[in-house]
């Protein structure tokens, strides 16, 4: 079955042998047989070559779940079907890998990488644009023969997947202690063993403001001690306001993941409640995944089982609101708080700086008197 075709280089040299043999018929000139016979003998070659060629086994390496914005390098071994088996006959082919929508590749050539399959990998950059989980395969390889006149598609059934987290925003750490920090206040004051420095936070005691690190920082730092860590939980249900909006379906992964996540920071345990599932998520590497998993499956919809819960977040297709007893706010104006508090952080370095509270002014002023200075800015 004739299945390689002419590449644009093979059709100019198949239209030379065609148009040097018919002007040997017309005119009998014997020395286009110089031109004729070398071309026709590297179109036999090349077909040859490209038609006995198979599809090799591939391996990707570097795909790990990330955030929306984020990118990898993936890196594409062939191997003969197995791995650590070479490939039987080695070939120069452009390699190109089949993505979802939400997935972009970014090639050093034009659309395809270039590359010796069997004797060196393919790499290429992968962008994550869209949040879910996300596929890429099978994997396409153009192959070609060594004098480029022929070129057969080859397919590698080879699939992977790839979780793509919403973006996570700063949350203001006033209004997260506001979920936990009451039930705290009776533990805190057996001062137990210390635990950590950590910013002020509204409900804080002055008499828990460590002076040399405040100095240092130009912002308040409280002392935290080990019972201060022992927070209840803290439940969140999602939901969209409208049952088919998937772009309020971004907005709640969005909000809710950046809720869950500071809380999880904070040290506590938080159940989550979407139109996806549910999860009861611990502070650590484990809890964080499966937040973010949670939250990078869930769609629109809404969540009535009656159930009570600290915090309810209600999205819509620009922006979430989120409830909880005693106030409502909007994620708009949580995340600007958050982004305007973090701005001078570290690169890589999650850091949330809650507004400044009239209870934290009052703290200013209360440092300036005693330290003998005026009020910092938070």
């Amino acid at each position: 079955m004739f299945d390689a075709s002419l590449t644009r280089r093979g059709r100019v040299v198949l239209a030379v042998c065609l148009a040097g043999a018919a002007m040997a018929v017309a005119v009998g000139g014997r020395s286009l047989n110089a031109v004729v016979l070398p071309g026709v003998v590297a179109l036999a070659a090349g077909y040859v070559q490209v038609s006995r060629l198979e599809a090799p086994g591939a391996r990707r390496s570097g795909l790990v779940d990330g955030f929306v914005g984020e990118e990898r390098e993936v890196r594409v071994d062939f191997d003969g079907g197995a791995p650590g088996t070479p490939v039987d006959r080695p070939f120069v082919a452009a390699v190109r890998d089949r993505l979802e929508d939400g997935l972009v590749a970014e090639y050093a050539s034009a659309g395809a990488v270039r590359t010796a399959v069997g004797s060196e990998p393919a790499t290429y950059r992968l962008r994550l644009l869209e949040r879910g989980e996300r596929r890429l395969g099978p994997i396409e390889a153009s192959a070609t023969d060594v004098f480029g006149l022929f070129e057969r598609r080859l397919v590698v059934d080879e699939h992977d997947r790839i979780v793509v987290y919403p973006a996570v925003r700063a949350i203001p750490a006033w209004f997260r202690r506001g979920l936990y920090a009451d039930e705290t206040l009776g533990a805190s004051r057996q001062r137990e063993e210390f635990d950590r420095l950590r910013e002020y936070a509204r409900g804080d005691s002055l008499r828990d403001v460590h002076w040399p690190a405040t100095a240092k920082h130009d912002e308040i730092v409280v002392k935290e001690f080990a019972a201060e860590t022992d927070h209840r939980r803290v439940s969140i249900a999602g939901e969209t306001r409208y049952s088919a909006d998937a772009a309020a379906a971004d907005v709640l992964a969005t909000a809710t993941a950046s809720l869950a996540l500071s809380l999880l920071d904070d040290g506590v345990p938080v159940d989550v409640r979407l139109p996806a599932g549910e999860v009861a998520a611990e502070p650590g590497p484990r809890g964080r995944r499966e937040l973010l998993e949670l939250a990078a499956r869930t769609g629109p919809g809404s969540i009535d089982d009656g159930r009570e819960t600290d915090v309810r977040i209600v999205a819509e297709r620009e922006d979430a609101r989120i409830r909880t007893e005693d106030r409502t706010v909007r994620f708009s104006e949580m995340e600007a708080a958050g982004a305007s508090a973090s701005s001078g952080a570290g690169s890589g370095e999650r850091t949330r700086r809650g507004d400044r509270t009239e209870q934290g002014d009052r703290a200013d002023r209360s440092r300036g008197k005693v330290a003998g200075r005026g009020g910092v800015g938070g």
